[in-house]
C-alpha cells in the first residue's frame, strides 16, 4: 500500500469520526428531550438517562388539567404552517419567475432590494407591521400571519437563484409558440421542473412558521387561537416550575413533527440546494 492510499484512508478514517461526532452533537439533545418528557420530575432530578420512563401520561394529564389545550394548539400550528407554505412558495415562484424571464427598468434595483429586505430581522419592523394590521383590522386574527407571506423576501431569494439554474428558454418559447398564456407557461411548465426547490421552500417556510413564536405572541390575543409555542410559552408560570416532565413533554411536542418532516422531506432539501447552487 503507497503513502497516498494510507493517506487517504486516514483521511476517510478521520473524516468518519467526525462526522460521528457531529451526528451525536444534533441526536443526544433532541433524544433526552424525548426521553424527560416520560420522566417524572423527581426522576429528572436525579440526573440524566438515556432510557424511556413510564410517566409519559402523567405528565400529558398534568398539562391537561391545567387548561394547556395541546390539541388545539397542535391544529392552529399545522393550519398556519400549512397555509405559510401555500403562499409563500407560490407567490415567491411566481415573484421569481417574473425577475428572471422578464426584462423591465430597475430589474437588478429590484432584486438588490429583495437581498436588504432578507438582511433585515421582524424584530425592526414590528411596531409598523402591528400598526398596519390594527389599521385593516387583522389584529388576533390568522389573515396577519398568513397573508404577509405573499411577500416572503428570503423565499423569493431561493426561487430565484433556484430558478436561474434550471431555466429552459426553449420550453418557454415554445409554449408562447403554442399560444399558452404566460400563466399558463408557469403553471404548466415552471412548476413541475421546480418541485424540488419547492420542496425545499415549503420544508423552511413551515419550519419557520411551525416555531415562530414572536410575531403571533404580538398579534394574537385570544387564547383559543394560541399555537404550540405560545402555549409551551405558559409553561413559565410559577404553576409549572417544578414540573418539568410536562414541560419536557410540550417541548417534545412541538419538536417531534418538524423531525417526521425532515425525515420524509430531507432528500429535497438536498437536491433542492444543490440544484440552485449550480449555474450553467
Amino acid at each position: 500500500m503507497n503513502s497516498y492510499k494510507l493517506g487517504t484512508y486516514v483521511l476517510r478514517f478521520f473524516s468518519y469520526i467526525l462526522l460521528f461526532i457531529l451526528l451525536l452533537i444534533v441526536i443526544v439533545p433532541i433524544w433526552l428531550l424525548v426521553v424527560n418528557a416520560t420522566r417524572s420530575t423527581t426522576e429528572i432530578q436525579q440526573g440524566i438517562s438515556l432510557f424511556p420512563s413510564t410517566h409519559i401520561v402523567e405528565n400529558y394529564s398534568f398539562l391537561g388539567g391545567r387548561g394547556l389545550d395541546l390539541p388545539r394548539g397542535f391544529v392552529n400550528s399545522l393550519f398556519l404552517a400549512t397555509a405559510s407554505v401555500v403562499v409563500s412558495v407560490y407567490f415567491g415562484l411566481l415573484t421569481a419567475y417574473g425577475i428572471v424571464v422578464y426584462n423591465f427598468p430597475g430589474k437588478k434595483l429590484f432584486s438588490n432590494f429583495i437581498v436588504v429586505l432578507v438582511m433585515i430581522p421582524m424584530q425592526l419592523s414590528i411596531i409598523g407591521f402591528y400598526q398596519y394590521m390594527s389599521k385593516l383590522g387583522l389584529t388576533d386574527n390568522y389573515a396577519a400571519l398568513i397573508l404577509p407571506q405573499i411577500a416572503s423576501a428570503g423565499t423569493v431569494f431561493f426561487a430565484k437563484q433556484y430558478l436561474e439554474s434550471l431555466i429552459v428558454w426553449d420550453l418557454i418559447d415554445a409554449g408562447r409558440i403554442d399560444g399558452a398564456s404566460e400563466l399558463g407557461i408557469f403553471h404548466s411548465i415552471m412548476l413541475p421542473i421546480a418541485v424540488p426547490g419547492a420542496a425545499t421552500m415549503g420544508i423552511f417556510a413551515f419550519v419557520g412558521s411551525w416555531n415562530n413564536f414572536f410575531t403571533p405572541f404580538i398579534l394574537i390575543s385570544s387564547k383559543d387561537k394560541y399555537t404550540l409555542p405560545m402555549l409551551i410559552q405558559t409553561l413559565r408560570g410559577d404553576v409549572y416550575r417544578t414540573e418539568y416532565g410536562a414541560i419536557y413533554l410540550g417541548l417534545a411536542i412541538t419538536v417531534v413533527p418538524i423531525i417526521i418532516l425532515y425525515a420524509i422531506f430531507s432528500r429535497y432539501i438536498v437536491s433542492g440546494i444543490a440544484m440552485g447552487a449550480v449555474k450553467e
